[in-house]
């Protein structure tokens, strides 16, 4: 399948796990995908293995907290692609705060937030302006079941982060849709890339992961491959009539909550 075929992808801190799981789907798809992320050594992985696959994926090392930077780094995509058609809002975490809320200080927040909204808001500021001109554009912000229904393991912080992600991707939709560009959030629960079978691994006995899996309706954890789907319609023509939506992509553990 081409469907992506002559448009240009953007993916935030995607040299590994989720995005570059969506990286490598759209590029399979079609896509000229272009991947950041900070960690140089990892990019450098990801873009050895896209070449011997045989797919259209380059990258940029790029700290996204350097607004400036951000900047620039669109600029280099426009002259090298010519447009930007996706951006995937990937980058986020919750950086191991204190779990319990009275432990969490005022820099834990600021951190978290910064990560999380503060770097998404200023890529789609940088990128938005591109898809006006094309009058076409699809953004998919990266949500959390945290930020829809609170979270056992992640702090206050993260929770509160996603859900402001959801909020910015509403007003987004309603006032660019006009123009175009469509923007929704998928709102993943625990996939098990290797950073969070750590971090599952650190907070959960046995037992309780055990638990934890019996409240899945499916009976499984989500793989890195159901977000790539997911967010591969959603940024697809298919997808031109759905615009400030969430999707959940959790295997119904939602509705045990």
């Amino acid at each position: 399948m081409r469907r992506f075929e002559n448009r240009s992808a953007l993916i935030t801190a995607a040299a590994s796990g989720l995005g570059l799981g969506v990286a490598q789907r759209l590029a399979s798809e079609g896509a000229r995908v272009v991947i950041w992320d900070r960690d140089a050594t990892l990019l450098a992985d990801a873009l050895k293995e896209a070449a011997a696959g045989g797919l259209d994926i380059t990258g940029r090392a790029l700290d996204m907290m350097d607004k400036r930077a951000i900047g620039q780094a669109v600029a280099e995509m426009i002259d090298s692609h010519g447009r930007i058609d996706i951006l995937v809002n990937n980058i986020g975490g919750s950086l191991h705060v204190p779990f319990r809320f009275l432990e969490q200080s005022d820099e834990d927040w600021q951190k978290v937030m910064d990560v999380n909204v503060k770097t998404c808001v200023w890529a789609t500021r940088a990128v938005i302006p591109h898809m006006q001109k094309a009058r076409y554009g699809r953004i998919i912000n990266m949500g959390s079941k945290a930020g829809r229904f609170g979270s056992l393991f992640a702090g206050t912080p993260y929770v509160a982060a996603k859900g402001a992600m959801q909020a910015f991707t509403l007003q987004i939709a309603q006032e660019f849709g006009p123009e175009g560009i469509t923007c929704n959030t998928v709102c993943p629960g625990a996939i098990l890339t290797p950073r969070v079978e750590r971090f599952l691994n650190e907070r959960h006995t046995p037992e309780e992961r055990a638990r934890v899996l019996a409240s899945i309706p499916v009976r499984r954890q989500g793989r890195v491959e159901d977000i790539a789907a997911a967010i591969a319609y959603l940024t697809s023509e298919e997808a031109g009539f759905v615009t400030g939506a969430t999707l959940d992509v959790n295997g119904g553990q939602a509705m045990s909550i």
